[in-house]
């Protein structure tokens, strides 16, 4: 086999179509193969109360191996951040991000696309978390709410329900006397 072989044998006509042809030669063939489920995409204020109970939970969960795995510091996701409705935000959508990248139908490109974006996500989760103060104080920070004016549209009802900050409320660990439960154990 000659070099003139070899790069002939790369050469492929993906004119007329023939694009998915071509895919299926690169990465195999995808027909047939059901795509895994990816559960569904909420919108926070949208959601009842079993739902949200549910979401939080394994946004919780998947928050501890996000931290984990990257090893992230309390500058990037700080230990209070289902407190912060903007840092909570962030976190599903990459979650949700990153279910979508690994999927059976994905022909590779998903995971390398989720890699890409969670460079970008870290370093606005970053800022969100200076922003916020809890990292700088070593404590949990209630933001200011704002408000509208009332004369806007919407009036003076809340938009959202639960805490206040669009989020429905995840179930916190009780506190005893109006403490914060001891964490050093864990």
């Amino acid at each position: 086999m000659t070099m003139d072989d070899e790069d002939e044998s790369f050469e492929y006509d993906v004119a007329n179509g023939a694009e998915d042809n071509f895919a299926e030669l690169l990465f195999g063939s995808t027909k047939g193969l059901r795509s895994e489920r990816v559960p569904m995409t909420y919108r926070w204020r949208d959601m009842d109360p079993r739902t949200a109970s549910h979401v939080w939970d394994h946004l919780g969960k998947w928050v501890q191996w996000l931290v984990a795995t990257y090893h992230l510091t309390s500058s990037v996701v700080p230990d209070c951040w289902w407190r912060h409705s903007e840092i909570v935000a962030e976190l599903y959508a990459l979650q949700r991000a990153e279910q979508a990248s690994y999927t059976e139908d994905d022909g590779g490109f998903g995971p390398l696309g989720f890699h890409e974006r969670l460079e970008h996500c870290i370093a606005r989760l970053r800022e969100e978390t200076r922003t916020a103060g809890c990292v700088s104080l070593q404590h949990h920070r209630e933001p200011p709410q704002r408000r509208l004016p009332s004369d806007g549209p919407g009036g003076t009802t809340p938009l959202f329900g639960g805490s206040g900050n669009g989020l429905p409320t995840p179930n916190e660990p009780e506190k005893e006397g109006g403490q914060e439960p001891d964490r050093s154990d864990s």
